[in-house]
């Protein structure tokens, strides 16, 4: 793959493609177009009942766009669970410009225990339309990702979004709703998503915080 730029990775996420590498150490990159396409309905998002105690609670401070690049680099470390991930520098270099550009966002979690917070765990993606592209996630405190997520998924609904994509499905994204559908199918809600004038909030007004409430009430 030649060099890309912030605006040809945008044009082709607008076509249903992703880049990825083989690894962290792998400089380059391949474009993705998966037969079954993992999404994340933002009308049928469910959330486990002890998560929305924890959420509740208030344990972890949620950010949005406060520290783009540690959460990037969080989701790039290894961790005992994860030996190895698909981030390398080029990655980072993208995510990082279509961050400075108001096209990537993150989420961040932060767990204040010593009158210092720390980042605890969070997520990013990519903007486009109505469309919001998931990326990665990590925690570094069970279950901030989970939260980070939970937070998403209102901020997502307030700012007027209609597609999540998480790009595959695995068993911690099925416990939520995630499910694959086809690729003819993706592309439709694709299409569908980027005609809408969707605006991701960094901060939840009154109604966001509304959403949130209803969402992890019971």
């Amino acid at each position: 793959m030649s060099e890309l730029t912030p605006d040809l990775l945008l044009r082709a996420y607008a076509t249903g493609l992703f880049p990825m590498a083989e690894s962290a150490e792998d400089p380059e990159l391949f474009w993705v177009d998966p037969e079954r396409r993992g999404v994340l309905p933002l009308d049928g998002f469910h959330i486990p009942r002890r998560l929305k105690k924890t959420v509740r609670q208030g344990r972890f401070q949620v950010t949005a766009d406060r520290d783009f690049l540690g959460v990037l680099q969080g989701c790039a470390e290894r961790t005992p669970s994860r030996k190895s991930t698909w981030i390398n520098t080029e990655i980072i270099r993208l995510y990082t410009a279509l961050h400075a550009m108001g096209a990537a966002h993150s989420l961040e979690c932060w767990l204040d225990e010593g009158g210092s917070p720390t980042l605890a765990g969070g997520l990013y993606g990519v903007a486009l339309g109505g469309a919001f592209f998931g990326e990665s996630m990590f925690s570094r405190v069970t279950d901030a990702s989970k939260v980070a997520l939970v937070h998403l998924v209102a901020r997502l609904r307030r700012g007027g979004f209609t597609l999540l994509d998480t790009q595959f499905v695995t068993a911690h994204l099925a416990r939520f709703g995630a499910l694959e559908i086809s690729r003819r199918i993706y592309r439709k809600r694709l299409d569908t998503a980027l005609e809408s004038d969707a605006r991701f909030p960094r901060e939840l007004d009154a109604d966001g915080q509304a959403i949130l409430d209803a969402m992890v009430e019971g």
